[in-house]
């Protein structure tokens, strides 16, 4: 009882010092100044002023909004928008100076703005929420980032394809479960890891359109008093349209939530390719140069591929922000919450995360050596006991047989501890009477990799097909 009346005393109260700055200052709702540790607790100025640019442009479309219907005199319109467009200058220039009280970047600009032109800023946000303000800002700069995000992608499309194109005669083993498969072409395998890049630019291009709808105009939650025009808002702020329902606008955070399911999809793959680097590293059959990676403060002979491990674990940091996010909203009732506040340091890591892991991507593979001795020696015969199989096809044998006959000559190379491309064609007639002198011929990883001719196979024709729709896909992002 003691404690609680501790806790509730004017004395404790008067001892806060806390600000709550020009907007939401005392004398309002409030007749007592904020606890200092709740001021910090609740800002986000220290990372939403990120949005600065979005901001300000949401503010001048809605100043211009807002004369349209009488709320500004058009002279009002123009002295607030000047205004704005000082703001944004000193933002652009570093010599935006924040002030206590700026909770975040809404309140930060507007409090700036009525320094420069008095009393009339206060005009700006009628019949506006920082609901709908934050929802907008976060809305246009989302869009902004995936759009810069698709260019990076074209660049490691483009790179890698070209680099594909440059090692095309190449040819390395292909794994399934981490065991001799089959002989591919080095470029076949850059471009699989591209396939799946590809994949994931058309999931975010598809992201866009609904990140890219206007919620201002929305209010705090019921709609705007004064009849602002939001069709003309979301033409002015580039957006391609406008939210449906007002109460939706101010919390839906799916297009943050979307891009966060993305990143983590998105790394998942370079984490892929990541791994098949660093094995491929460790068995001299790649060479990472030096400028990716690191060596060790004790042992002179290391070199680490620090920057494929990074990358690879960035996806488990990546998977572990979508997740947060999600539980985050999960509980949330309608409409905003300030727990909606939390989806901004994920979103701005996972964006930087992702431009960051383009870049070193990027990097990796076109300054990467791969060396084609080391890869035709982690080739072996064992993985031609396919195309021995298939010989007997084209002679007219069913594949479940042929697959059996195939496997028992390969039981018998391991019986006499030899290769089996040197068993004789007296050893494999002894097995299986339909094999002619010509089966010879089936030990030639070459012939092997261009039997493999049709669309997405790893014949030579078919992996330059492939680099070049790799080329035209990334210039298609480019160009758009």
């Amino acid at each position: 009882i003691t404690l609680l009346l501790l806790i509730s005393s004017p004395t404790m109260s008067e001892q806060a010092e806390g600000s709550r700055g020009g907007l939401f200052g005392t004398g309002g709702r409030f007749s007592g100044q904020v606890d200092p540790i709740m001021e910090k607790f609740n800002e986000s100025i220290n990372f939403d002023k990120r949005m600065w640019s979005q901001d300000l442009r949401g503010s001048i479309a809605y100043a211009k909004a807002t004369q349209k219907v009488g709320i500004l005199t058009e002279e009002e319109r123009d002295t607030i928008v000047a205004g704005l467009e000082k703001v944004m200058e000193e933002w652009a220039a570093g010599t935006f100076e924040l002030k206590a009280g700026d909770e975040d970047i809404h309140t930060a600009n507007e409090r700036r703005l009525t320094e420069i032109i008095g009393p009339l800023g206060g005009k700006l946000h009628t019949g506006r929420s920082r609901n709908d303000q934050v929802a907008t800002d976060t809305r246009l700069w989302i869009v902004e980032a995936e759009r810069d995000i698709l260019k990076d992608i074209a660049t490691l499309l483009g790179a890698s394809a070209e680099f594909a194109r440059e090692h095309i005669d190449v040819l390395m083993a292909g794994y399934t479960h981490l065991q001799p498969a089959q002989p591919i072409r080095f470029a076949h395998w850059l471009m699989s890891h591209m396939a799946a890049i590809q994949r994931d630019a058309q999931r975010l291009t598809e992201l866009i359109p609904r990140a890219n709808q206007c919620p201002l105009g929305s209010g705090a939650l019921a709609g705007n008093a004064f009849g602002v025009d939001r069709e003309f808002l979301a033409k002015e702020l580039g957006f391609e349209g406008v939210t449906s329902n007002s109460l939706d606008s101010v919390c839906d955070r799916d297009f943050v939530a979307e891009f966060l399911m993305w990143h983590s999809l998105f790394l998942v793959h370079l984490s892929q390719m990541a791994e098949d680097l660093i094995i491929n590293n460790m068995l001299k059959c790649v060479d990472m140069a030096d400028a990716y990676a690191t060596g060790s403060s004790l042992m002179p002979q290391k070199k680490n591929p620090d920057a494929l491990e990074l990358l690879r674990g960035k996806a488990g940091v990546a998977i572990g922000r979508s997740v947060g996010l999600m539980a985050t909203l999960k509980g949330l009732p309608r409409a905003y919450n300030k727990d909606l506040q939390e989806d901004k340091v994920p979103l701005f890591d996972a964006v930087d995360t992702v431009k960051d892991c383009l870049a070193i991507a990027t990097g990796v593979i076109v300054t990467m050596k791969p060396n084609p001795k080391m890869l035709l020696k982690a080739l072996c015969p064992e993985m031609l006991a396919t195309d021995l199989a298939d010989y007997l096809v084209r002679k007219g044998v069913p594949f479940r047989e042929t697959h059996h006959i195939s496997g028992a000559c390969v039981r018998l190379a391991e019986e006499k501890e030899i290769s089996i491309d040197t068993l004789t064609l007296q050893q494999l007639q002894e097995i299986d009477s339909r094999f002619e002198e010509d089966v010879l011929k089936v030990w030639n990883y070459e012939e092997s990799v261009e039997r493999k001719s049709s669309i997405g196979g790893t014949s030579k024709a078919r992996v330059l097909e492939q680099i070049d729709q790799c080329v035209a896909f990334a210039q298609k992002l480019n160009d758009a």
